[in-house]
């Protein structure tokens, strides 16, 4: 596998060449400093732009030219990274070798299309087409609200801290929908083109060069501009007594949520001791909480923890009967405690090594999976995959133990279900 950088100027262009897949990935990631207001305009964004094109009008068309490409696909979603928004147009396509000359360029030709020759017109998406795209926005919020889960977890980041990217919702906002309009969210779309730091990710059997040659050819962004630093959230306020909220729904069973900020201070604790201390703790099936709360005290239908990196947060989540609700919490506390008094094992440790050590075997399995992985080398300075492997086996029980306690129980939230026990 062989790796090239190229800065273009407006853009960075990331090689990597491998003869590993049949198949090229490519994710183009345009990237902003992240408010409030971008969640609705870029939800919009990456439906209506694959509504229609001023080459193909419709979504049926677009449909027939991707089968004509071999069945070639592309998408759009948009991701909270720390402090940026980052929204990634990903496509798959067949080798060349596979198909017909030409057909990498053709095919490239077409997702630019898609990206850069929206169906406008008077500086406006047609309302036909914004009417639809903002229908489906409406549906993302209910869907978001209607779950469970991702409904607890907002309330909970919320609460967490709201002034924090971590609290804003992804699929967008009815009050700022209803400003939005099909003339504002093309003056939108220009900014992102023309304004956003952008990044283009290409892995496969490709010679980097021709890369090179094709994007400077075919992508349609030349404004130079400086990134704007760090991805990375930093907590100011750690709070002594953990704070608890709850809220009842007509549900089934209940929901608790639970954010921890940490107070991490390197990247060797960042990327190798917060993972070991996680899975140790609650985020696989053999963890203190699934053993402690599940097995052992059948409190819970469900327990896990995860530690988000970028955000520096740590979060518990688990199904259980409201009634059984505050012993619940006390052995998540308990069992937090235990980390930082060391009760646990060598063997734990080992186990958890092996998984992370899987992981990052796992983390080259695919074109998408090593372009994302090529992604955390770009935007958090990460190790490459032998390096991760190395250090990860330098964590010591010492370092899990002192890293526990740096993480600071902050936040409970308690969607109460009225018909549990």
């Amino acid at each position: 596998m062989k790796y090239k950088k190229y800065e273009m100027g407006a853009y960075n262009l990331h090689v990597i060449s491998t003869d590993k897949f049949k198949n090229i990935g490519i994710k183009i990631n345009f990237k902003k400093l992240v408010e409030k207001k971008d969640m609705t305009y870029r939800n919009l964004l990456c439906k209506i732009l694959f509504e229609s094109t001023k080459k193909y009008p419709s979504r049926r068309d677009l449909a027939l030219e991707c089968e004509n490409l071999y069945n070639s696909g592309c998408g759009m979603r948009n991701t909270l990274s720390g402090r940026y928004i980052v929204s990634s147009f990903s496509g798959e396509l067949l080798n060349e070798k596979y198909t017909e000359v030409g057909y990498l360029e053709k095919t490239l030709a077409f997702f630019m299309e898609i990206l850069f020759n929206p169906d406008i017109i008077n500086n406006s998406f047609q309302e036909d087409k914004f009417n639809i795209v903002k229908k489906l926005v409406l549906e993302d919020i209910d869907a978001n609200k209607d779950s469970p889960n991702t409904y607890a977890n907002e309330l909970m980041f919320e609460k967490l801290d709201s002034s924090l990217p971590l609290s804003y919702h992804l699929c967008g906002y009815i009050e700022d929908l209803e400003d939005i309009t099909p003339e504002s969210l093309y003056e939108y779309y220009k900014t992102l083109i023309n304004s956003d730091n952008v990044d283009i990710f290409v892995c496969g059997n490709v010679e980097a060069e021709n890369i090179k040659s094709l994007f400077s050819k075919l992508f349609k962004v030349n404004t130079i501009k400086k990134d704007k630093g760090s991805h990375y959230l930093v907590h100011k306020k750690f709070h002594k007594r953990i704070r608890s909220f709850s809220e009842t729904r007509d549900l089934n069973q209940s929901i608790l949520s639970i954010g921890a900020k940490i107070n991490i201070d390197d990247d060797f604790e960042r990327f190798y001791v917060a993972y070991i201390f996680n899975l140790i703790y609650g985020a696989d099936s053999d963890s203190k909480l699934f053993k402690v709360v599940r097995e052992e005290n059948s409190l819970c239908y469900t327990i896990h923890s995860r530690y988000l990196m970028i955000s520096s947060v740590l979060m518990i989540n688990a199904g259980i009967n409201k009634s059984d609700s505050k012993k619940a919490v006390n052995l998540i506390k308990k069992e937090l405690k235990a980390m930082i008094n060391g009760d646990f094992s060598e063997e734990d440790i080992e186990k958890a090594k092996t998984i992370f050590i899987s992981g990052c075997e796992e983390a080259l399995d695919s074109t998408m999976n090593i372009i994302n992985t090529y992604i955390t080398y770009t935007y958090f300075n990460s190790d490459t995959i032998d390096e991760r492997v190395k250090k990860i086996k330098k964590v010591t029980k010492e370092d899990v133990i002192s890293f526990a306690k740096k993480v600071y129980l902050d936040t409970i939230f308690l969607l109460e279900g009225d018909k549990d026990g």
